[in-house]
């Protein structure tokens, strides 16, 4: 009986963290638009994994990671480096499948987005080698 509980709590939360996950990618995206960026992709599926955004201004590619949390605070440390090195071979693999992107340069940021809807970016959050 409480196995299919667990499941069914684990379903629910699942759902939800992925619903606010999309409303928070929608911020972000919305944001980076307003300040002159181009949205090249969404959801961006690899075979090394997924890219929340991928955006360019001015031939600088951005590999963007979104993370919605109650608070700008818990967000800020939500970036280990295991999905770092995800982000970074799945970047790889997205400039595989889309060159001509990025002449001026690439870099991995990220988007903390807090549940009353504020956003912050930090741009350059890591780079090659972190």
């Amino acid at each position: 009986m409480f196995d299919s509980y667990d499941r069914t709590h684990r379903l629910l939360r699942g759902r939800r963290a992925e619903a606010s996950g999309r409303d928070a990618e929608a911020i972000a995206a919305a944001a980076l638009a307003r300040g002159g960026w181009s949205v090249l992709a969404r959801r961006a599926r690899t075979p090394a994994g997924e890219i929340d955004l991928v955006a360019e201004r001015d031939g600088l590619l951005a590999f963007i990671e979104v993370k919605a949390r109650p608070s700008l605070s818990e967000a800020a440390h939500a970036l280990g480096p295991r999905q770092r090195a995800r982000l970074v071979a799945a970047a790889e693999c997205w400039l595989a499948a889309n060159p001509g992107h990025g002449e001026a340069g690439m870099r991995f940021d990220v988007v903390i987005v807090a549940a009353d809807g504020t956003a912050r970016r930090i741009a350059d959050a890591f780079r090659l080698g972190d």
